[in-house]
């Protein structure tokens, strides 16, 4: 194990002269430490061989980081190891993950030592995973585990790279590759005490206030001694006395977690109680952090119907594509982003046959082509854009029309009054999307039952859609095929059958 600078140096030169991709792992002491530290670096590379790293006692790899910036990372769930290289200048600019390989890849099993044995028929060492990695030294056998874990990451991943380029995901990888290596660190949570286990027990602000309290006081604490918060104080331990609120040092020995605590500590964890109790109305937190996104699903029959609908049938066509790519579906969209979209875009939103990639979704780290539930963030400016790339339309105040005689102009006849000039649009996927001088309008060749509540039905031209009101500047919704397809706002045009 490398443990000092001068054989750091001669680790740097070998493995800056290697050849090929370099597969890199770390090992911290979760549980043990405080903090997420890496306590010991692997890297394995044709050329250079094998060398595990003590960034404990050269707690600075920026060098080694700067010799292998122009070859591509092997990691094994890139996302837990990158914040621990991240701290002693480690930061890759091109990465392979082997776990996000095999969950693209279809594979049911996607932990290191199951992806070996079942892509290479390999089996890896086991029972030092969980082992305290700050230890010194390090034991031998813990030492031999370690490198494994990088000896045949290469080849896993040479493996991984021809099944997902035969099932023709190998683009979709490289996409979300990249995404990782670029994204940025991840910013502290806000208000992290709220995260304690059994939170959900404490219902009044001044006992939240008593646990914020005992949460810093041992938060402190760790710090200062470089262990696991838990080992300090149970989060157990910390519900228990801000339900119970002990007056004094010997009601708080007499709770669970406490009575093995010397008088000192309990002194300790009396006042931050104490100070928890003497803080003003306006001092206390609120019941609950701020709420950013929908409310809880099982809430959504009552506060919105139809999101409610929008969500089932979102989680029912995620299922089926995900099963028809063979890949886990919250690979394919996470679950947040699909119960974002259906709720905050209730009102916006097409079928997924349409296929189209609508700007400023920031649906998927890979930005595929094939999305469900096709919904823009910025839906005026969003969606004139993406028309006007999808169906050739001309810029400026010129319209389109579908040609049937409801746009007056060069290329109309009686038109529908807009006083623009209209163009016949290309047929589209499931039907055809118009849109005149006065404002959006969407039309769609149907014949089918529109999806429940969707009524009444209006007919012009051998076209059917729906009208929401005879009054102008009312949304319409555009119903065809099984279901809803988008709303848009419009104007009825002037002598036309709505």
């Amino acid at each position: 194990m490398i443990a000092d600078p001068a054989g750091l140096a001669e680790v740097t030169a070998a493995f800056a002269a290697g050849s090929g991709p370099v597969a890199v792992d770390a090992e911290r002491a979760s549980g043990y430490r405080y903090g997420q530290r890496a306590y010991l670096v692997q890297l394995r590379r044709e050329g250079a061989g094998t060398a595990l790293i003590d960034p404990v006692a050269c707690p600075d790899l920026s060098a080694l980081g700067e010799a292998l910036a122009d070859a591509e990372w092997v990691l094994h769930a890139a996302t837990q190891d990158l914040p621990c290289l991240r701290e002693i200048g480690m930061v890759p600019r091109r990465l392979f993950d082997t776990e996000l390989a095999g969950r693209l890849a279809g594979f049911p099993r996607v932990g290191l030592g199951a992806m070996v044995e079942g892509v290479l028929g390999y089996v890896l060492e086991k029972g030092h995973s969980a082992v305290d990695w700050s230890t010194r030294p390090l034991p031998e056998p813990w030492l031999r585990y370690a490198a494994l874990d990088v000896e045949l990451l290469v080849d896993l991943r040479d493996a991984l790279e021809k099944e997902l380029d035969r099932q023709g995901k190998l683009d979709w990888a490289r996409q979300e590759f990249d995404a990782i290596a670029s994204a940025p660190p991840p910013e502290p949570r806000k208000d992290p005490w709220r995260r304690t286990s059994g939170m959900h027990k404490v219902r009044r602000r001044r006992q939240l206030a008593v646990v914020r309290e005992l949460w810093q006081t041992r938060d402190r604490i760790a710090r200062r001694r470089d262990v696991s918060p838990g080992k300090v104080l149970p989060d157990a331990a910390i519900v228990e006395a801000a339900l119970s609120m002990p007056a004094n040092v010997h009601a708080l020995a007499a709770l669970n977690g406490f009575g093995r605590v010397n008088r000192r500590q309990l002194e300790q964890w009396q006042a931050s109680v104490d100070r928890a109790k003497a803080l003003s109305e306006s001092q206390l937190p609120q019941p609950g952090q701020p709420v950013t996104g929908p409310p809880p699903p099982r809430a959504w029959a009552d506060k919105d119907p139809a999101a409610a609908a929008r969500l089932s049938a979102a989680r029912a066509g995620v299922s089926a594509l995900a099963e028809e790519l063979n890949m886990p579906q919250e690979n394919l969209i996470t679950p947040d982003t699909v119960r974002r979209l259906c709720w905050s875009l209730r009102r916006w939103w097409t079928r997924s046959r349409w296929r189209l990639r609508w700007p400023g979704t920031g649906l998927g780290r890979g930005r595929w082509s094939r999305w469900l539930p096709c919904l823009s963030l910025r839906w005026r400016r969003g969606v004139r854009s993406s028309l006007r790339r999808f169906f050739g339309g001309a810029s400026g105040g010129t319209g389109w029309c579908p040609g049937l005689g409801m746009c007056r102009g060069a290329t109309g006849g009686g038109g529908c009054g807009c006083g623009v000039a209209g163009r016949a649009v290309p047929r589209a996927p499931l039907g055809v999307l118009a849109v005149d001088g006065c404002g959006w309008v969407a039309f769609l060749r149907s014949s089918r039952a529109p999806f429940e509540g969707c009524s009444p039905w209006v007919s012009a031209g051998g076209w059917r859609f729906l009208r929401s009101s005879p009054r102008p500047f009312r949304r319409v919704l555009a119903v065809g095929g099984c279901g809803w397809v988008f709303c848009v706002v419009a104007r009825a045009p002037s002598g036309a059958s709505v």
